[in-house]
């Protein structure tokens, strides 16, 4: 079946549907500070409430066949494409697109017309950047403005704030203080470590000299960057990461506090400690004293914010280290969670934990969206927070009550010697997980007798459950071959969406069950790996990976393999689903599968989409097809398909240049912006 004939199967409910939201429509996005121009994309997630939405409806479902590819920008052309990790969503802001780019996280700003480079920035080279894990995941910009003059500010793989001139490109006189490196400007750059390390135990314990150029010394620990900061009312919110949970063997690194600036000079404002110290709230989730030497928790998603409340809100990841957390008892504030601060102070206004104990590499990857809603006939200004796990989080972004019941459930305890779990995580009542949390008997293949005869056998071998389940150990006798945990979500590539006219949230995801196992970390530790900060390794570490087998080469589970959920968060219901991605050859050409309707079982990968207009746009995912589709965002019917020169990832966006839209969708090797029109921009004229 075509790829056209499959979408023209996808949508449900259609009239009704469209009908039901629009009687809602018109109560909802008006009176909406979002703090984003007409036609400009100021964030990274296209405006300050972080929904990747835009109003600009030039391009329709009757011209959206017409789009042409305008220009292509490689980001090759700045350094090696490593992985596939070109990560940056442009901004377009004044008449020009700005976006990072290479394992230098160089600076662009870009001509729309003609998708030439107008000028770059590119940090000196420091031991610092050499050592940095997130040298390639650079997510894009900030930008505010100060006394009338539009400025540019970015972190880099080395952690530092810098302030450019959006014109120029030119370093901000009188910006932060001289940074004592070769090489750097002598004004417009703030060293993000000094503020973050100041108050920090193990820093004032250690007897070294601070050295700007390496930063501080691997046995204490490595932060880095990966997203932007965001300017709310004057400030500049920093957040940070650090190397990924799984790859670290021992139990100490540092905290990524949340640090904000002045817009105007660069001086130091606060410091949000997201691992709470004595007297602070939270501090007495940290058991054994681990908020002493532990780190990790972070902000290395983007940001959102509410300039009217005067709050930003922002996503962690989980402490050190990952499916082992013995060596720090306790629910771990602020690990996991969403918190939301007062820009101008730092003081944390509300928070909700969405993991305890974090074990299993849940941070949370997507930017906090907020919307207006109306929720039984109550106005609501909501904040909408999407996991890994696929579980959506739904709150009152001024108070941070939950919109809908959050329960604590309780959850199957760790058996590996030494280990602590929490006895229940929070599970909302409403809305429902974007993939079913475990797997029912129901959910089994059972295409042929003999196929549901196979998957049940297999089945018994394993302990299967919800996103919870933890990890066994290496040489256990628990009975079965593994814990597998079954969910489904998306990830820092593939963010939701969040139309503010509708409330309807987009969301990717893909059901997916997996294992694995902790090993002793004495077995594990390489000294010499860059990888590693910290001294002291960890009892257990994350060992072989694991998972459910197929059966005769096929899932065990029934599709959809990958789909894109719309849900309406007025009511908190899916309201229809697109499959994503074309049938796998291996299951399509399976014989047990020859005469299964597969139209809706997709399985190219999670997609990337956005909102515009009256369009809903969304790839194939990353082993999809390399095409561009539109949908009718409030049915999910089909309206159209381009070609594009490969596949679509992560950076997608949407603006009005010279009164023409232009759609930019990021695609794969060697990492390139690719921008679509209509037809005309030559003459000046737009057939509509």
């Amino acid at each position: 079946m075509s790829t056209l004939t499959r979408r023209l199967h996808s949508h449900s409910n259609g009239f009704a549907l469209m009908l039901g939201i629009l009687l809602v429509a018109p109560t909802l996005g008006f009176g909406q500070e979002r703090q984003n121009p007409y036609g400009e994309w100021r964030y990274q997630s296209g405006d300050a409430w972080g929904t990747r939405y835009s109003p600009v409806d030039q391009i329709t479902g009757v011209n959206f066949a017409d789009l042409e590819v305008a220009w292509e920008w490689r980001a090759d052309n700045f350094g090696p494409v490593v992985d596939q990790q070109f990560k940056s969503t442009p901004t377009y802001i004044d008449g020009l697109l700005y976006t990072v780019a290479g394992q230098r996280r160089t600076v662009a700003a870009i001509d729309p017309t003609t998708g030439e480079t107008v000028w770059t920035y590119r940090e000196p080279n420091t031991e610092r950047w050499e050592r940095s894990m997130r040298q390639n995941y650079g997510k894009g910009v900030a930008y505010g403005e100060v006394d009338g003059r539009g400025v540019i500010f970015y972190t880099s793989p080395a952690f530092f704030l810098h302030a450019l001139d959006a014109k120029t490109g030119e370093h901000i006189q009188g910006f932060g203080s001289r940074v004592a490196i070769e090489g750097f400007p002598s004004t417009g750059v703030v060293d993000l470590l000094v503020p973050l390390i100041a108050d920090w135990g193990p820093w004032l314990a250690h007897d070294g000299a601070y050295d700007p150029a390496h930063g501080i010394p691997r046995e204490l620990g490595y932060i880095t960057s990966s997203s932007p900061p965001i300017v709310v009312n004057g400030v500049v919110v920093v957040g940070n990461s650090a190397e990924q949970g799984y790859n670290q063997t021992r139990i100490e690194n540092v905290p990524g506090d949340i640090l904000a600036f002045d817009a105007r000079s660069g001086d130091f404002k606060w410091k949000f400690h997201v691992i709470p110290r004595p007297g602070e709230f939270g501090h007495e989730t940290w058991l054994n004293d681990a908020w002493q030497w532990t780190g990790d928790v972070s902000s290395w998603a983007p940001m959102s914010a509410d300039e009217n409340l005067g709050l930003v809100y922002f996503p962690t990841n989980p402490p050190t280290i990952d499916y082992y957390g013995g060596f720090r008892p306790g629910d771990n504030l602020f690990g996991t969670s969403v918190v939301a601060l007062d820009v101008q102070t730092g003081e944390r206004k509300w928070h909700f934990q969405t993991v305890h104990n974090d074990q299993w590499n849940y941070d949370l990857p997507n930017v906090p969206i907020l919307v207006d809603l109306e929720v039984d006939g109550r106005p609501i200004p909501a904040l909408v927070q999407t996991s890994k796990t696929g579980i959506i989080y739904a709150f009152n972004r001024e108070t941070g009550d939950p919109i809908w019941p959050i329960e604590e459930v309780p959850v199957f305890q760790t058996e590996v010697p030494g280990n602590w779990t929490s006895p229940t995580q929070p599970l909302p009542t409403r809305p429902e997980p974007s993939e079913p949390l475990g797997l029912d008997e129901d959910d089994l293949i059972d295409w042929t007798p003999e196929l549901r005869a196979e998957a049940m056998a297999l089945i018994q071998n394993y302990r299967i459950g919800g996103p919870f389940m933890p990890r066994l150990f290496t040489g256990h006798d628990a009975g079965v071959i593994d814990n597998i945990r079954c969910a489904g979500g998306l990830n820092i590539t593939n963010p939701a969406t969040l139309d503010p006219t509708t409330g309807i949230l987009y969301v990717p995801s893909s059901r997916r069950c997996g294992g694995g196992l902790v090993s002793p970390g004495a077995d594990a530790d390489e000294p010499d790996n860059p990888q590693t900060t910290g001294t002291t390794i960890s009892e257990w570490v994350a060992g072989p990976g694991g998972g459910l087998p197929r059966v005769q080469g096929l899932p065990v589970w029934k599709p959809p393999y990958n789909r894109l959920s719309a849900y309406d968060m007025n009511t908190g219901e899916r309201i229809y689903w697109i499959p994503i991605g074309d049938t796998p050859a291996a299951i399509r050409n399976s014989p047990a599968a020859q005469g299964v309707d597969l139209s809706r079982s997709g399985g190219g990968g999670n997609s990337i989409q956005m909102v515009a207009g009256d369009l809903l746009y969304a790839t194939e995912g990353s082993s999809g097809p390399p095409v561009l589709n539109a949908y009718n965002k409030l049915t999910g019917e089909h309206v159209g398909e381009i070609l594009l020169p490969s596949p679509g990832q992560y950076g997608m966006m949407s603006f009005l240049h010279h009164d023409f839209q232009h759609i930019v969708v990021q695609v794969g090797q060697p990492g390139r912006l690719v921008a679509l029109r209509l037809p005309g921009m030559e003459t000046g004229f737009v057939a509509h």
